[in-house]
């Protein structure tokens, strides 16, 4: 089992190992990653390409945000998504219906994607015709928080059902992200979520992020989300310009 996470994604130490092994072998394995993502991030600075990956639990609704944004925002900006699941790919078909360039990452049990699996998915992308690409990562609270992907910003998505006391018990995502998104807004009249005392303790650990409520399925809330989006793209791509412009023209090296 990986050390870091409990998934099988990764080598590990023999059985029989000392436990005193396990610290190098999680530190060789977060900076293999962060490698990975740093080249990640450099490659898609040279195209001009924003990257955002977006970390929740199952069913937290990343997909219907998705869809509602590509609905948005499709005409405005070119935007590109990579699908991450442990199996199947119906939320990459459900994409791709809209006409977005997907492509589906099925990690075969691991619980997070990391910067490999992401720079394999890139070469499968039409990178030259994207401004944006949206990183729906595997359903999962704890592990995708620590490793990078080479993205841009971080997004993290809690439901109404879920309840207002996650941050509590998985504080890391909530302090690790840049903004917040409550889905599933339409429920709160129905369900005991104190949307106040969310944004509370998010504060305590996140000062920084803003804590945006929405429902993609009714649109209300809908607007601040894409606001925020729109200017967090434009400064990285001012940003990714002035970069791109220091280190000179990079491409994609073979996978």
């Amino acid at each position: 089992m990986c050390d870091t996470c409990g998934c099988e994604e990764h080598e590990h130490e023999p059985a029989r190992a000392p436990e005193t092994a396990k610290i190098p072998v999680v530190e060789k394995i977060l900076s293999a990653n962060d490698q990975a993502a740093a080249e990640n991030r450099e490659h898609l600075a040279a195209r001009g390409i924003t990257a955002i990956n977006i970390m929740s639990s199952p069913g937290a609704g990343k997909t219907t945000l998705l869809l509602a944004t590509i609905a948005a925002l499709g005409e405005q900006l070119r935007l590109g998504v990579i699908e991450g699941d442990t199996a199947s790919q119906v939320d990459a078909e459900i994409i791709a219906a809209t006409g977005t360039p997907v492509v589906q990452i099925n990690t075969g049990g691991g619980c997070h994607l990391d910067a490999p699996m992401v720079h394999r998915a890139l070469h499968a992308l039409p990178l030259d015709t994207l401004d944006v690409i949206l990183i729906e990562n595997v359903g999962n609270l704890i592990c995708p928080v620590s490793f990078d992907l080479g993205q841009d910003c971080k997004v993290g998505l809690l439901s109404v059902p879920e309840g207002h006391d996650k941050p509590y018990k998985y504080p890391a995502i909530f302090a690790a992200v840049d903004v917040i998104v409550v889905t599933k807004a339409d429920l709160l009249p129905y369900l005991d979520f104190d949307l106040e005392k969310f944004r509370e303790l998010v504060q305590g650990l996140n000062p920084h992020a803003p804590v945006l409520a929405l429902s993609a399925k009714t649109g209300e809330g809908l607007e601040a989300w894409l606001a925020w989006l729109e200017t967090h793209v434009a400064a990285s791509t001012t940003e990714i310009a002035e970069s791109a412009k220091k280190s000179g023209s990079n491409y994609l090296a073979a996978p």
